[in-house]
């Protein structure tokens, strides 16, 4: 492995430790990489937890300050939840405000939370996770569309190379 992956790997580890969603009890181990998407699993207070994330390929506005930008998507055995997208925007969301996800001609929306100075977006419709995640493995990339807190309008794109063979292996590890 080159410097950069590795310096890639050690700052995602450090950055995860702060996403409110995996306040893991202990350091997430690294599972795999794949392509763009990495692959880990965690102990919580509700168990374990193993996820899949991607930082964006490209993001709009370029000069926009933001925190690490992610896409999410977690199995929670504890829980019977199994591919729950998340996304990490980097910034707090405007209140009330929607967030959408396009992968090819589909769309959909997720809803916001600002929690302790970070906002995520959930999947609005929880019937809409499976479709989501299925036009996911299906396609080339998911752009992200949100609103700040300030009012910027942000496009954030994400490659979806590499996501189907780190699903696998956090569906294995998490016997989901």
């Amino acid at each position: 492995m080159t410097a950069r992956p590795r310096r890639f790997l050690a700052g995602l580890l450090v950055a995860l430790v702060s996403v409110p969603a995996f306040a893991a009890d202990t350091q997430p181990t690294l599972l795999a990489a794949y392509k763009n998407w990495s692959a880990f699993q965690a102990s919580t207070s509700d168990g374990k937890t193993c996820y899949v994330l991607a930082h964006p390929k490209s993001s709009e506005p370029k000069k926009a300050a933001r925190d690490p930008m992610y896409f999410l998507i977690s199995d929670w055995p504890s829980r019977n939840a199994k591919s729950e997208p998340q996304i990490v925007p980097g910034y707090q969301f405007k209140e009330d405000s929607k967030v959408t996800a396009q992968v090819g001609s589909d769309k959909f929306e997720f809803f916001t939370k600002n929690d302790g100075g970070a906002g995520s977006a959930w999947v609005k419709d929880p019937a809409d996770e499976t479709r989501l995640i299925a036009a996911m493995k299906r396609g080339a990339q998911v752009i992200v569309t949100g609103i700040s807190q300030r009012g910027t309008m942000t496009h954030d794109t994400y490659s979806l190379g590499g996501l189907s063979a780190a699903l696998t292996k956090i569906h294995t590890a998490c016997g989901m």
